[in-house]
């Protein structure tokens, strides 16, 4: 990854809570109820696995920088969006941890030595994985999950 791609990377990791804000704007509560997909889940669990997900890759990150070679703990993502918080806290909640967490995750990322970037862990499901990788995976994981919701406002027509 090129210094120029990592810093397009960075920022879709910065851009990332307004860019949900937007998706979710003017939304009823029933909508947030609804699967973005036949059998998927529900935009509320959608923002809350935003939520867990990243609060996970950013910690994962400073155990790659602060640890030599961490193993980086796995979790049942379907299992956390099951859990109690995430169907009666308003998702509303996890967009301001969203907000604040990436306010933090981008002056990390923005102030990481080069030769950090090559710092590595073993996750048990992926193998070896590096700060790159992480980086690469949820920049492209938010926006990911914000189309899911806007694929569905489109499709329903709200």
């Amino acid at each position: 990854m090129t210094a120029e791609e990592r810093k397009g990377k960075i920022a879709a990791i910065k851009d990332l809570p307004v860019l949900l804000e937007e998706a979710l704007r003017g939304l009823r509560p029933d909508q947030m109820e609804i699967p973005y997909r036949s059998g998927g889940w529900t935009i509320r669990q959608v923002v809350h696995h935003l939520a867990d997900s990243h609060m996970n890759a950013f910690i994962r990150m400073k155990l790659l920088l602060t640890e030599d070679h961490p193993t980086l703990k796995p979790y049942d993502q379907d299992a956390w969006a099951n859990t109690a918080d995430v169907s009666r806290v308003d998702p509303g909640r996890s967009t301001e941890i969203l907000r604040a967490l990436h306010e933090r995750w981008g002056v990390l990322l923005e102030n990481i030595p080069e030769d950090a970037w090559e710092r590595t862990g073993h996750h048990p499901e992926r193998g070896e994985v590096s700060m790159k990788n992480i980086l690469a995976i949820y920049a492209e994981h938010g926006r990911k999950h914000v189309e899911q919701i806007t694929g569905l406002r489109k499709a329903r027509g709200w």
